[in-house]
């Protein structure tokens, strides 16, 4: 397992950082008595038996920055491992990987697909959060992006190769895709502004019965507890961007399920079901911005943290949802 992980951490670092000699994207100054500058320096030249001295080398700004990319891969990698080791791989692991067909969203499968569409938020939301902090770091905004998306697939896609020795969870290729396609749904909105003006992928997490009774409070792993949403926001269209009250609606589709793990009594009358949800919720991030951060807080870095984490998360009680039994 540890060598798993530690591999998974040199392989990402060789996929992010070796294609790009100079972390910041900009091509490092070169001294005007470099031979790359082609021009020579006030001192004396080879001909008048001076040996000359190669300046050529990485700048050392550029090697910092290295360095701090590589110590927050290396921080995800080592939390992925640490909360895996506690949660995922204390017991029944084989010494032989293996693969297996986890049936997609079907009925019979152990989380109805929930865990599918966790994949794919937890991609997303990683993605978009590194490449802030990969951007905060230092790097040009397109590699911070390059670096978020490969670090957020190559975490996850080595769980799942941790996954392949444990006969419980095994490797399962429909994981894979939904990770690709978390990653890809985040390049694809943080690309194009003005679809990310108007899209939200969050996560409304709301404590399931049966998480109730075991006691347990895990947003990851109690999927009856978990609805994956698109929140398509009305009031950021041009024609409605100034119409009361429809300025702060959303209109929202999500998917869930009922009934699945954790189940608290094995011997009870199950009734699992897959759920499309639908409904209206409040544009937190808007009324926000228009009351409490108006004026000097307006486009400050607490209104940013609020609006990221409300792109996130879906406050519960500020959505009526219904839906419909799959």
């Amino acid at each position: 397992m540890q060598p798993l992980v530690h591999a998974g951490a040199v392989l990402l670092l060789c996929l992010v950082l070796a294609p790009v000699p100079c972390a910041s994207g900009e091509r490092a100054e070169e001294s005007p008595g470099s031979p790359a500058s082609g021009a020579r320096g006030p001192g004396p030249s080879p001909a008048e038996g001076t040996v000359p001295v190669e300046t050529g080398g990485t700048d050392p700004k550029d090697r910092r920055l290295l360095l701090r990319n590589a110590a927050v891969i290396g921080g995800m990698v080592l939390t992925a491992g640490v909360y895996g080791t506690q949660n995922w791989w204390k017991e029944d692991m084989d010494s032989r990987p293996s693969t297996r067909n986890e049936g997609w969203f079907g009925k019979g499968t152990y989380a109805g697909g929930t865990d599918k569409m966790g994949h794919a938020y937890i991609t997303y939301a990683g993605t978009r959060l590194l490449a802030q902090g990969f951007e905060a770091l230092g790097n040009e905004r397109s590699h911070a992006l390059r670096l978020a998306g490969w670090t957020s697939f190559g975490v996850m896609t080595g769980v799942e190769a941790v996954d392949s020795f444990s006969r419980k969870w095994r490797f399962s290729y429909e994981d894979v895709v939904f990770n690709a396609a978390g990653v890809g749904l985040a390049l694809l909105l943080e690309s194009r502004p003005s679809w990310d003006a108007l899209l939200d992928f969050r996560l409304l997490y709301r404590q399931s019965d049966d998480a109730r009774r075991l006691g347990e409070y895990d947003p990851i792993g109690d999927y009856s507890g978990q609805v994956y949403l698109l929140a398509f926001k009305a009031g950021n269209l041009p024609p409605l961007r100034d119409v009361p009250l429809v300025r702060y609606l959303e209109l929202l589709v999500g998917y869930g399920t009922h009934g699945y793990e954790p189940i608290a009594d094995v011997t009870a009358k199950l009734d699992p079901h897959r759920r499309i949800y639908y409904g209206v919720g409040i544009n937190l991030s808007r009324l926000l911005g228009d009351t409490v951060f108006r004026g000097r807080l307006g486009g400050g870095r607490l209104q940013g943290a609020a609006d990221t984490f409300l792109e996130l998360l879906q406050v519960p009680g500020t959505a009526a949802l219904t839906y419909d039994r799959l």
